[in-house]
């Protein structure tokens, strides 16, 4: 561990490279969503006219009726391959969120002198342990 050299201020811009790169991916991934919620719209039913919508019961905020569309093949599919896919999207996220946390905290721990906690804290981001990384508070 002592044979660590950190360049404090290389990590930074990594960090700040990194973060605008997860914004940027966070957009793409929302754009992607969207587009497939619309496409799954657009796909149409198996069911022919009024039979594709269905009135909801009860009253509603606004007291107009509310409907339910049917969703046909397609529309179902595009609806189960983003359930399968939510897992795989929400796991990038916290890596990317683990390895940012970990970088800054490991660090920080470099330059203030304690090696310990620089090791725990980039332990703590190879494993994607949120929950440690953010219980690993600076010295203040």
């Amino acid at each position: 561990m002592s044979a660590w050299d950190i360049k404090p201020q290389g990590v930074q811009g990594q960090l700040q490279l990194t973060g605008t790169r997860a914004g940027e991916l966070e957009k793409a991934l929302t754009a992607v969503i969207a587009h497939l919620s619309e496409a799954a719209q657009a796909a149409g039913t198996a069911v022919p006219g009024s039979a594709a919508e269905t009135p909801l019961q009860g009253p509603t905020a606004s007291g107009k009726p509310l409907t339910q569309r049917a969703t046909g093949p397609v529309g179902g599919a595009l609806s189960e391959y983003l359930q399968e896919r939510q897992k795989d999207l929400t796991a990038i996220g916290e890596r990317i969120q683990a390895a940012v946390l970990g970088a800054a905290k490991a660090t920080n721990e470099y330059v203030e002198g304690d090696l310990a906690s620089a090791k725990a804290a980039q332990d703590a981001a190879r494993a994607v342990r949120l929950d440690l990384l953010k219980d690993l508070g600076g010295k203040k």
